[in-house]
């Protein structure tokens, strides 16, 4: 799907997700800039609420961890309260409601909410004052376009989990080498029925 429109020019940095039959996967390259200047090329965009639901960012990393304490705190707090897991579209839910009650103040980042629950695997797209989209794929962020542009091309429904994690690096790869709030290498959050975990690649 193209990247978000809601009236905000899109935000810094390039991030993907993409639904495949074993799970989510969720990728972003780690370049974080201020202005013309690089501040860092060890920026962390993808996090995993738990070992079913992961999140990915484009945009101000300090709007992007306030929102990951939030989101994480409030999903701990349902299931000690509920002893229940939390579905991905209630996380995604939950998070929307939280970004349209500040929509007054509105954050500027843009969110990916992925995961793998009882009803399957799920991907949720968020704009900063919490529009909801479900999709089998997203890329949001000032190289969105191009990497949405590499996906389509790639993307076929039933693909394995390898086969998505290598669209999505190549997608953000794409976006690297054309869009200059991007760069510096790749990190990958894979989340299946059998738990999550995260890996790295670098930008070539």
């Amino acid at each position: 799907m193209p990247e978000a429109q809601i009236g905000y020019p899109p935000v810094g940095a390039t991030t993907v997700g993409i639904v495949c039959k074993d799970g989510v996967v969720l990728a972003s390259e780690k370049r974080i800039s201020y202005g013309y200047s690089i501040m860092s090329k060890a920026g962390k965009k993808v996090f995993l609420v738990n070992e079913r639901i992961g999140v990915a960012f484009a945009g101000l990393v300090s709007d992007a961890q306030a929102i990951l304490r939030r989101l994480g705190a409030e999903v701990r707090l349902y299931e000690l309260d509920y002893h229940k897991r939390m579905s991905v579209r209630s996380a995604a839910k939950l998070l929307a409601n939280i970004l349209y009650s500040q929509r007054y103040y509105p954050v500027f980042t843009e969110t990916i909410v992925g995961g793998v629950d009882e009803e399957g695997n799920r991907l949720f797209v968020l704009d900063q004052l919490g529009s909801l989209i479900e999709d089998k794929f997203a890329a949001l962020g000032t190289g969105g376009a191009m990497a949405i542009s590499v996906i389509e091309e790639g993307y076929k429904d039933g693909m394995g989990i390898e086969e998505a994690k290598e669209l999505a690096v190549k997608a953000v790869r794409a976006a690297i080498s054309r869009d200059v709030a991007s760069g510096d290498g790749v990190d990958v959050a894979i989340i299946t029925k059998d738990g999550a975990k995260e890996e790295f690649f670098p930008a070539k």
